[in-house]
C-alpha cells in the first residue's frame, strides 16, 4: 500500500539521498524547502493521519506528498500557499493508492456457511466461563495466582513453579491447593458445577 506513486520523484529524491550520503553532508538545493518541512511537518502529518488509518501509512503518504512537492518547488509561483499544495498532493496520493488496491471477488454458486457448532461447545459459553475464571482468579492474592498462573495456565509442573518463585515445592504444593479451594468456593464459578 505504500508503493511510490510518483516514480520520478522517488527517482529524484534517491538520487539526492545518494549524492548528499556521498559526499558526506546533506545539502539540499532549496534550504526553503528543508525549513518548510521542519516548520510544518506536525500539521501536515496530521493531515496524513486523517486519511489513513494506520500512523505508518501516514507517515509514508506525507514522505510521498512532500517528495512530489520537493520535485515541483521550482514550479511553485506562490510559496505562501505550500500547505495547500502538499495537502492536494496528500489527497490526490491517497486517491492513487484506492485505485491501486486491487480486490480479488468471485462468484460462486453456493454461499460458504460456517460450520455448526456442536451443542456442547458454545463459544458464547466457553467465553462468559473463560472470563468469569479470570475474575475470580483476579480475586485470589498475588502469590496465590502467580502460582496458579505458571502451574495451570503456562503449564509448568510444581518443581518448575518452584523454581522460577524461589519456593519449596511443597509451598507451591499447599498455596495451589490453598487457591484452587478459593476458587471452588467463588459464587460466580458456581454455575459450572
Amino acid at each position: 500500500m505504500t508503493t511510490p506513486v510518483c516514480t520520478s520523484a522517488s527517482n529524484a529524491a534517491t538520487a539526492l539521498a545518494s549524492a548528499s550520503a556521498a559526499a558526506g553532508t546533506q545539502t539540499f538545493p532549496y534550504p526553503s524547502f528543508s525549513s518548510y518541512v521542519k516548520a510544518r511537518q506536525p500539521v501536515l502529518l496530521r493531515t496524513a493521519r486523517s486519511l489513513t488509518a494506520n500512523p505508518s501509512d501516514a507517515e509514508d503518504l506525507l514522505q510521498t506528498a512532500l517528495t512530489k512537492t520537493y520535485v515541483a518547488w521550482e514550479r511553485i509561483e506562490d510559496h505562501r500557499a505550500l500547505d495547500g499544495y502538499v495537502r492536494r498532493a496528500l489527497l490526490n496520493t491517497r486517491t492513487s493508492q484506492w485505485r491501486k488496491r486491487k480486490v480479488d471477488e468471485f462468484a460462486c454458486d453456493e454461499l460458504p456457511e460456517p460450520e455448526p457448532v456442536a451443542a456442547g461447545d458454545d463459544p458464547a459459553e466457553r467465553q462468559a466461563l473463560h472470563d468469569a475464571m479470570w475474575r475470580a482468579i483476579t480475586k485470589l492474592p498475588a502469590r496465590q495466582r502467580a502460582m496458579v498462573v505458571l502451574r495451570y495456565y503456562e503449564d509448568l509442573s510444581e518443581a518448575q513453579t518452584a523454581e522460577v518463585l524461589g519456593v519449596s515445592v511443597g509451598t507451591v504444593k499447599s498455596a495451589v491447593s490453598r487457591a484452587l479451594g478459593k476458587l471452588r468456593e467463588d459464587p460466580e464459578l458456581g454455575i459450572v458445577r
